[in-house]
């Protein structure tokens, strides 16, 4: 590891190093809030923040849609529920475990004041013949869409206002589209509730930064070292990876047994 350059003039707009990572980690999912309305001048600087996100080929592929009326949040939880119901019936779950988890995500859709639909599209992709590279492409999309939404969150945390990233219209993209009027081809990534926060939430344990860290190492080697790749140094260089290792234990959200679909596992924290 090297030692950082010195910094230089950060400018009249650019936050200190310090005070921005510490804005970064404050930020928490938070899932209940308050019922006042969030000004269009707040939505459009975080729309305006999440479309400075890097992007593949600056294609920008991410699309949103708001939705801040109470009856068309409603009637998106109420299929969405409906949705997970029959989903979790077919798993073969206890009816009270199921009727619980639809009221959690009733409550969850609809206790927000404003919701954001968060979609890609890929209709400035490039296009390849063979499925591997079409693939890669898709995948680009969502890496530049997630990009982007992380900016949308941080910005409405340094705004004040509360987030919480629910994953659940992946389970049920049609039914997303049956409720609400969007482009055919916007695809359904996720659902960001969004509010000024009623609590503080959560702090959620993180892993130390030496379990998800790995530094890569150039040696000179005709031969890679056992159990290692070759990288793409030239004259038979090898790079070996310096991996962390494992720590035993649970995650720190826990695992094992069975989480429940919509409104646990697909929320953010």
């Amino acid at each position: 590891m090297t030692q950082a350059p010195a910094r230089g003039d950060a400018g009249p707009e650019r936050p200190s190093a310090d005070a921005f990572h510490r804005m970064m980690r404050s930020r928490r999912s938070i899932r209940t809030y308050r019922p006042d309305a969030i000004p269009s001048d707040v939505l459009e600087r975080l729309f305006t923040s999440a479309a400075a996100a890097p992007s593949a080929h600056n294609r920008q592929p991410w699309r949103y849609v708001v939705i801040d009326e109470a009856q068309a949040r409603q009637a998106l939880a109420r299929a969405m529920g409906r949705r997970l119901a029959d989903d979790r019936r077919r798993d073969h779950d206890a009816e009270d475990a199921i009727a619980r988890d639809v009221a959690r995500s009733f409550a969850r859709i609809t206790g927000a004041p404003v919701l954001i639909l968060v979609c890609l599209t890929l209709e400035h992709a490039d296009v390849y013949p063979d499925a591997a590279r079409s693939r890669a492409e898709f995948l680009m999309a969502v890496q530049s869409t997630a990009m982007a939404t992380q900016n949308l969150l941080l910005g409405a945390h340094a705004e004040g206002l509360a987030a919480c990233w629910m994953c659940a219209p992946l389970f049920c993209p049609e039914v997303v589209r049956s409720v609400l009027a969007f482009p055919a081809y916007w695809q359904p990534q996720g659902l960001i509730t969004l509010g000024w926060p009623a609590d503080g939430g959560r702090e959620r344990q993180r892993r130390p930064v030496e379990e998800f860290v790995a530094w890569a190492s150039l040696f000179p080697s005709p031969v890679p070292l056992a159990g290692e790749g070759r990288g793409g140094g030239s004259g038979g260089d090898t790079f070996v990876l310096n991996s962390p290792t494992p720590t035993p234990g649970p995650s720190p959200q826990g695992g094992g047994e069975k989480r429940e679909q919509h409104a646990e596992d697909t929320a953010g924290t």
